[in-house]
């Protein structure tokens, strides 16, 4: 039976010195006395894990943890107010570089390596999801004239399910705006959907040597050049499969390059989906299956809103929403690694549910993630021979 908590030892698995680095390239903490950023960051990642719902919840829960929080590496829990100021007051780009920092380290755990495809190429899929919040409370957060909002602009690594990048703006900056800064990997792919078909986006990956999978518009301009033969006893769900060029003038100018179009036929929706791509080798089935993988960044947004805490904030200003967002991050990093080699097959849900019911139960880690339900053998049977006479 260990002496530690199950949250100081999931606490313990983050590298401590990587965050020290960090704060004294940044000169944060020279003169912090007490409420350190470690301990603001211990403190947002309990919120994260308990889903606290107020700045009095997360300094109540770790206040009810007394004894143990040496070994989250804090002196004291703090106070409501000592949260609020420094949700307010810290700078919010230390959480975000410490997460790209654990990223490197988390990310690149071996089952986390997915096989599905036999391309070469790095998959990222690209989207972004809005997450609402009350104009007259977060004012800055310009979305519509009576709604607030923020949008994660997402990279999203294929292997893993992980943010290889993630670019938060008001709610306003339209998804192909929003795409121009993600950083680019020479001979990758990514997929998104017709929300990015902006020819001059595209024209700015093709020149960096990135392939893309997009689902187009309905209304583009082109002209066929050629059209491939389509396999005679396979992948009857591709319809089409053709070599274009862009003849209206505007897209001609941005796009001056030849595409490949592809149609399938989605049996799910019933419904015909038309894909173009300036990757011309790979066969039609594996630009159609790339682009039906483009799922898994919904199902990312799905957990990150349902199983952790950024629907709603314990605090207004701009800088509390954005070290929230991050710290939420950083926690679905952790939960990605623990989940990624123990011998029980977890579902993420059930994995933070059992989480938050255990975060201050004394029981080793590892084995709780390998048997989660240890189950009791059966009581020995006594056999006793009675008396005849």
């Amino acid at each position: 039976m260990t002496n530690i908590t199950l949250f100081s030892q999931i606490i313990s698995k983050l590298d401590r010195s990587s965050f020290s680095k960090l704060l004294k390239a940044k000169g944060i903490d020279k003169h912090q006395k007490g409420f350190n950023s470690w301990t603001h960051l211990v403190s947002m990642l309990f919120c994260q894990f308990a889903k606290s719902q107020s700045v009095r919840d997360i300094s109540n829960g770790l206040r009810s943890a007394t004894g143990n929080l040496n070994h989250l590496g804090i002196q004291k829990a703090p106070s409501k107010s000592t949260i609020s100021y420094q949700n307010k007051h810290r700078d919010w780009t230390l959480y975000r570089d410490y997460y790209y920092v654990l990223l490197k380290s988390f990310g690149q755990h071996p089952h986390l390596k997915r096989v599905k495809f036999k391309i070469k190429s790095k998959i990222f899929l690209l989207d972004s999801t809005t997450i609402s919040l009350c104009l007259s409370l977060f004012d800055w957060a310009k979305y519509k004239t009576h709604k607030g909002a923020v949008k994660m602009h997402t990279l999203l690594d294929y292997d893993g399910n992980l943010p290889h990048y993630v670019n938060i703006s008001d709610g306003k900056t339209a998804d192909n705006k929003g795409a121009y800064d993600i950083p680019l990997i020479s001979r990758s792919v990514i997929v998104a959907d017709r929300f990015y078909n902006d020819f001059s986006l595209l024209n700015v990956w093709d020149s960096n040597q990135v392939f893309f999978v997009i689902r187009h518009k309905e209304n583009i301009q082109f002209k066929s050049i050629k059209e491939k033969e389509l396999p005679e006893n396979r992948h009857h769900h591709v319809l089409k499969d053709e070599i274009i060029e862009l003849t209206g003038a505007k897209s001609k100018t941005k796009y001056p390059k030849k595409l490949r179009r592809i149609a399938v036929w989605d049996d799910k929706n019933n419904q015909e989906i038309e894909l173009i791509t300036n990757q011309m080798s790979w066969t039609a089935n594996t630009i159609s299956q790339l682009y039906k993988a483009r799922w898994d960044i919904e199902i990312f947004f799905r957990d990150i809103k349902q199983q952790l805490h950024i629907k709603s904030f314990i605090g207004t200003s701009e800088n509390a929403v954005m070290i929230q967002i991050w710290t939420a991050l950083i926690t679905i990093l952790i939960l990605k690694a623990l989940k990624a080699n123990p011998k029980y097959n977890w579902y993420l849900s059930n994995l933070v549910a059992f989480i938050r019911l255990n975060l201050f139960v004394k029981v080793d880690l590892q084995k709780w993630i390998d048997s989660p339900f240890n189950e009791q053998p059966p009581p020995k049977q006594n056999y006793t021979q009675g008396v005849l006479f």
